[in-house]
């Protein structure tokens, strides 16, 4: 498993082996050995999978959870082919405003470790593309907020001869600007104490 930090404070990339042979191939997109030496975690502790199809075009986000009780995110694309995007939203982080993105498909299996109170999109660039989500927390549906992807502040590039495809929720999020100034912003000293009390709830303290 290859390992590369991105420009998001706490954010990873995890590029899998694979294994190739006349039946097929056979990948892990999650390892946990791999994202214990990258962390210095002992383990990820899943409450939630989830699973989605988009097609061509379809952009998420930028999503984030109130924090507390805030989730952590790790995220890998099934079939398809997609661009995931994690964004600092965390007030006081020294990468706040900061966006990276992992060009993610079925060829290489790249993954991305999100830590709590960044915010996520994404965008399929083919059709059928499948993302699947490992939660640290329950999707609670109140505590789920959204900033505008667009939002020119944020700069976020989206792949040339993409025609986007949104929800009513997304077009109408809040500017990065506006959400700051209503307070909606997760902290990042309160993020970083929700993250750790994850790992201290496992039973096991670890260390970086």
């Amino acid at each position: 498993m290859q390992v590369r930090k991105l420009n998001v404070e706490g954010a990873y990339e995890f590029t899998p082996r694979q294994f190739r042979d006349h039946r097929g191939l056979f990948v892990s997109p999650f390892q946990q050995e791999a994202f214990q030496q990258a962390l210095g975690r002992p383990h990820f502790p899943v409450a939630q999978t989830n699973h989605s199809i988009s097609r061509r075009g379809t952009v998420r986000g930028i999503h984030f959870t109130v924090t507390p009780p805030g989730t952590a995110k790790y995220v890998y694309c099934a079939r398809g082919r997609a661009l995931d995007i994690v964004v600092d939203l965390r007030v006081g982080s020294p990468t706040f405003g900061r966006w990276d993105a992992v060009e993610m498909d079925q060829v290489r299996f790249r993954s991305s470790y999100f830590p709590v109170g960044v915010g996520h999109a994404f965008v399929a660039l083919e059709d059928d593309t499948v993302m699947s989500y490992l939660l640290t927390g329950a999707y609670v549906a109140e505590h789920e907020l959204a900033v505008d992807v667009f939002d020119p502040d944020l700069g976020v590039r989206i792949p040339p001869g993409i025609d986007p495809v949104q929800s009513d929720r997304d077009r109408a999020a809040l500017s990065f600007a506006a959400a700051r100034a209503q307070g909606l912003l997760p902290d990042y000293a309160a993020s970083a104490a929700v993250e750790e009390r994850l790992w201290q709830s496992s039973g096991t303290v670890a260390t970086r």
